[in-house]
């Protein structure tokens, strides 16, 4: 009778499941759907992957409406905090909407809504309205766009100016400094370009146009009445280091000068 006790106990006692069949399943192959989770571990309860998960510091992803886990500890995040597998992206600041206010609030100049989804390679209009009703970001319209930036007032004043300096003079990287408007700065560069020679202005521009990356050509051509193949020729230049020295004209731009006759007296 004792022994049927023990037998019978034996069969009803609950089944565990090893934690560690996740982690060296997600450390083989980086992310998982959660079906694929279930089968691995051997359950048919989503409550059950996620308690084992728990224990594994696991991440969700902000893409594919969070389908896909992986573990932190395979993530390797670059400097915005963002990690991708198979085009699958990852936050450190965990879901989308975390990451877009995190993005939000430490950028100088704020973000427009498709400068934010190309950087986060995600839809951002619904989370970016939601955080707004919410009151966890402003919105501002400049030029006819919606700039989105900080919920603290000042910061948002600070982001702001900042955006429209860098329309206005698109050289300078950090407006929050600036000791003059950007009028005054705009025409400050503009006679300081005047003043030099030809492969001068053209090594300048594409200076500035590698410093601002990507559409820097279009830009710095615009800003400077350039074409931008002008620009992009001082660009590729620099960077092929194809300057050639002591090109600066004096003065009659390299003729030579022309002898004057003494003045003759009339009688």
């Amino acid at each position: 009778m004792k022994t049927t006790h023990n037998r019978n106990y034996n069969i009803m006692r609950p089944l565990t499941f090893d934690p560690q069949v996740l982690r060296k399943h997600l450390l083989r192959h980086k992310i998982a759907t959660l079906p694929e989770l279930k089968q691995v571990l051997g359950t048919s309860a989503n409550l059950t992957v996620f308690r084992k998960l728990k224990l594994l510091d696991y991440l969700s992803s902000y893409t594919h409406r969070g389908r896909y886990y992986a573990l932190r500890e395979s993530a390797r995040f670059d400097d915005a905090g963002l990690w991708a597998y198979d085009a699958v992206w990852f936050s450190r600041h965990g879901t989308l909407v975390a990451t877009i206010q995190s993005f939000v609030n430490q950028a100088p100049h704020g973000w427009f809504a498709d400068e934010l989804a190309d950087a986060l390679h995600a839809e951002v209009q619904d989370p970016l309205h939601d955080l707004v009703n919410a009151g966890r970001l402003r919105r501002i319209e400049v030029a006819g766009r919606f700039l989105y930036t900080s919920a603290d007032s000042r910061q948002s004043r600070d982001q702001l100016r900042a955006r429209q300096t860098a329309s206005a003079v698109p050289l300078v990287a950090d407006a929050s400094a600036l000791l003059v408007s950007p009028d005054e700065l705009k025409a400050a560069i503009l006679l300081f370009y005047s003043l030099l020679d030809e492969q001068q202005r053209r090594l300048f521009a594409g200076l500035e146009s590698i410093k601002l990356g990507h559409g820097g050509d279009v830009t710095l051509a615009a800003f400077l009445g350039l074409d931008p193949h002008t620009v992009a020729r001082g660009r590729q230049q620099l960077l092929d280091q194809n300057v050639t020295l002591g090109r600066t004209r004096r003065s009659g731009g390299g003729r030579k000068p022309v002898e004057k006759k003494p003045p003759t007296s009339s009688r």
